[in-house]
């Protein structure tokens, strides 16, 4: 039972680092996009997205076979292929953010940016779970909090500079 349950967190605790990091990647792509329409800027944010995690899932099977010293076996390279799918699906929300926005009559940049208000508010969610099961204290929480929450506010702030 311990063995299931340590690959049990060890698994959740890689979705929820794939679920970070593609927010941010996803956050990123929205900063630098310099698309004319809401569909544009999600087939960027989902198509660089999909490119990074297959560079992800690419890396660690090659990985396997250089430190393992052969073929990783099949299950291992399924195993792969079908995980860290939360890079992209963690980016949903935000993306459904800037559709609905954008559908308001807003324009594109205020659309993007309540997308990234939306990913700054994921990012913070992400860092209080951090702390999750009494492992962190309420400070130590907070300040998982603000330091989850600043790659977004940042990421808010350098798209606002920028445009």
């Amino acid at each position: 039972m311990t063995g299931t349950r340590i690959r049990l967190t060890h698994e959740s605790a890689e979705a929820t680092a794939s679920g970070i990091y593609g927010i941010i990647v996803g956050a990123a792509v929205l900063v630098a996009s310099h698309a004319l329409t809401a569909w544009r800027d999600v087939l960027a944010v989902l198509i660089t997205l999909v490119v990074y995690w297959a560079a992800e899932r690419y890396a660690r099977i090659v990985a396997e076979r250089i430190h393992e010293g052969h073929r990783p076996a099949w299950h291992i390279v399924r195993e792969q292929l079908t995980s860290g799918w939360e890079m992209v699906t963690a980016s949903v929300l935000p993306l459904l953010t800037l559709i609905a926005v954008r559908l308001t009559g807003a324009q594109l940049v205020t659309a993007e940016i309540a997308s990234l208000a939306v990913s700054t508010l994921l990012l913070c969610l992400a860092g209080w779970r951090v702390g999750g099961g009494g492992r962190l204290t309420t400070g130590e929480r907070v300040v998982s909090t603000l330091v989850a929450g600043s790659f977004g506010a940042a990421l808010v702030i350098l798209k606002t500079l920028l445009h």
